[in-house]
């Protein structure tokens, strides 16, 4: 009889090496040994060749539930099944339900069990009427942070916390060990900026970016990393599409503040003058995708170790919601679930970025950053056995033909995948086979570890 329920031999990439020729071998849905050579006896094994075993993704930002009947928790961790990702970290801003109460956290929690085939995080956030008063009770229904915004994008799903209100916002959270993300752009100067588009008459793609020009963002990130200077929370920037950003971050870093990062795939892989000027209304995200040269100024931070993580901020719009021909009245926010982990594999090894560093970056860091570590957060002992296999078999992702996302429309369709998600396993158990994903219900609520405090992401 063998010691072990499963065990996985081929390119294995752990978070600090990569072990060519090795193996994983499972117990009890947690990693039991991992060697190299000659693999051992299992109940189910499966020797991969060149195929790639990494961990199971954990993204940090997905909105499921943004708008009411378009996606879900089944439909989200479909994608993300599919997509090599294992555990998800939702936003607090569902359509017709801010999560900000201890209330709001169970319900949704509760849902999330009961209809997730991947694990589930939770954000928490605040009513601006409420205050800060109802921070601490969410971190103990389980929230893994809490995510405010500098812009408001809607006054009851999204709204604006203004600067006093998130200095004392931040304070509480400081109380709880975790950590306060925020949508880094300046409301005034947006309104401002949105003002002298429309009087210009400018209404195509060029529209967005006008918009939103980079000192929105630069203002937002600077009063963030300030605030949490000031109260000594940990402050976390939940998406930069400037390569000055990383730099700022990294100078808070090195000035002893906790100022971590986060990079989107779309920034990573999108630009502007090519990619909004041919999908329009679909490649409208908030912050805008910008230039080809700035996109590279991201990758080279990501060689320099100065993003923190990686994420999709996934949305799945119904497709009549981008695609207006006035750019400012499409929803901002694209899918991402199915692709991220492939789509950043491929812009890493072009640039001769290791896939260790992958790793790191879409599993260790987000799980050390919401204190889901020591269960998530990469292929080590003793940890969930999360993993993901991806094969040098190279697919032009096709949208309209998935099996998982209910957009049926993506601002990746076409782009070829030089690797393939081929199987996904949660905890040991097979989430993802290549064609079809685990039943809804398979998935988990997970909450941060305890005692609380925080654990850095690791930076260069």
């Amino acid at each position: 009889m063998s010691d072990f329920d499963l065990v996985l031999s081929g390119r294995v990439i752990l978070c600090d090496r990569e072990v060519e020729g090795g193996f994983v071998a499972v117990r009890d849905g947690r990693v039991a040994l991992i060697g190299e050579g000659a693999p051992p006896a299992a109940r189910e094994r499966h020797a991969l060749g060149a195929a790639m075993i990494l961990p199971g993704a954990v993204d940090a930002q997905v909105h499921s539930l943004s708008q009411k009947g378009a996606e879900g928790f089944a439909a989200s961790t479909a994608a993300a099944a599919a997509g090599g990702v294992t555990t998800i970290v939702d936003m607090p801003y569902d359509e017709g339900n801010l999560v900000c109460s201890a209330e709001a956290v169970r319900l949704k929690a509760a849902q999330a069990e009961a209809e997730a085939r991947v694990d589930v995080a939770l954000y928490g956030t605040i009513d601006p009427q409420d205050g800060p008063a109802r921070i601490a009770e969410q971190a103990e229904a389980g929230v893994c942070g809490y995510k405010f915004s500098t812009f408001g994008t809607d006054p009851k799903r999204f709204p604006r916390i203004p600067p006093a209100l998130l200095m004392a916002c931040f304070a509480e959270v400081a109380k709880t060990g975790l950590a306060a993300g925020v949508h880094n752009e300046d409301d005034a100067f947006v309104r401002d900026a949105i003002a002298a588009v429309e009087a210009s008459g400018i209404t195509d793609w060029r529209a967005h970016g006008l918009s939103r020009p980079p000192m929105t963002e630069i203002l937002a990130l600077l009063q963030i990393y300030e605030t949490g200077a000031a109260t000594g929370c940990p402050a976390h920037v939940v998406h930069c599409s400037l390569g000055r950003g990383y730099e700022i971050a990294a100078r808070y870093r090195a000035e002893g503040h906790h100022a971590t990062i986060e990079a989107c795939i779309h920034y990573l892989t999108l630009d502007e003058e090519n990619d909004v000027a041919r999908l329009g209304g679909k490649a409208k995200i908030n912050p805008p995708v910008r230039p080809r040269a700035e996109v590279e100024k991201l990758w080279r931070h990501v060689a320099a170790g100065n993003v923190s993580m990686v994420s999709t901020d996934h949305v799945s719009w119904s497709e009549d919601r981008k695609t207006h021909p006035e750019m400012l009245k499409n929803a901002s926010g694209v899918p991402g679930l199915e692709v991220m982990v492939p789509l950043f594999l491929k812009g890493a090894l072009a640039r001769g970025i290791s896939p260790v560093w992958a790793a790191r970056l879409m599993a260790e860091n987000p799980a050390r950053h919401f204190r889901l570590d020591p269960a998530k957060g990469g292929i080590a002992l003793g940890r969930d056995a999360d993993l993901t296999v991806l094969e040098p078999v190279e697919k032009r992702y096709d949208a309209t033909a998935s099996r998982v996302s209910v957009a049926g429309w993506s601002p990746y369709h076409g782009m070829v995948l030089p690797w393939t998600v081929a199987a996904t396993w949660l905890r040991g158990a097979q989430v993802f086979d290549g064609a079809t994903v685990a039943a809804p219900g398979t998935g988990r609520f997970v909450r941060p570890a305890r005692p609380l405090g925080l654990r850095a992401p690791v930076h260069a």
